[in-house]
């Protein structure tokens, strides 16, 4: 081998990062070693603000009923309503929620006929004022 591409002198795999575990993958998406058979599916989250003044937060509720029986011991909830507050760097101080902003416009939604379609598409409407949404 050369001096860029070195093997592992117990295991034999090729080096590929500083932190290599014998037996033990390194995994791009959460960015440590994971035992074979373990996946990852998504990124972990990391605990900071975006550095964006042009960010839409956007936060929603549930209402559901239990009606229905899956189970002697569990039933199904289904939502009949969702309610949604949003807000941007520029009208998070406001007291008022029923005053629009300019950035992100109407503050406050609320969805009953189909509560999980009505949100999904409400959450992808394109928008020209906020680059990114927060959920």
């Amino acid at each position: 081998m050369c001096e860029q591409n070195k093997n592992c002198a117990e295991c034999g795999r090729l080096l590929t990062n500083k932190k290599h575990e014998c037996n033990k993958p390194y995994c791009a998406n959460c960015k440590q070693n994971m035992e074979i058979g373990l996946l990852c599916y998504m990124a972990t989250l990391k605990n900071e603000l975006p550095r964006s003044d042009n960010v839409l937060f956007v936060f929603y509720d549930f209402q559901t009923t239990q009606d229905k029986k899956v189970s002697d011991s569990a039933t199904l909830h289904v939502p009949n309503l969702v309610c949604l507050r949003q807000f941007s760097t520029q009208c998070e101080m406001s007291t008022d929620i029923n005053e629009d902003c300019e950035l992100c416009g109407k503050r406050k939604h609320s969805f009953w006929d189909d509560p999980i379609g009505d949100l999904i598409s409400y959450l992808c409407e394109p928008r020209q004022r906020s680059a990114r949404s927060w959920l």
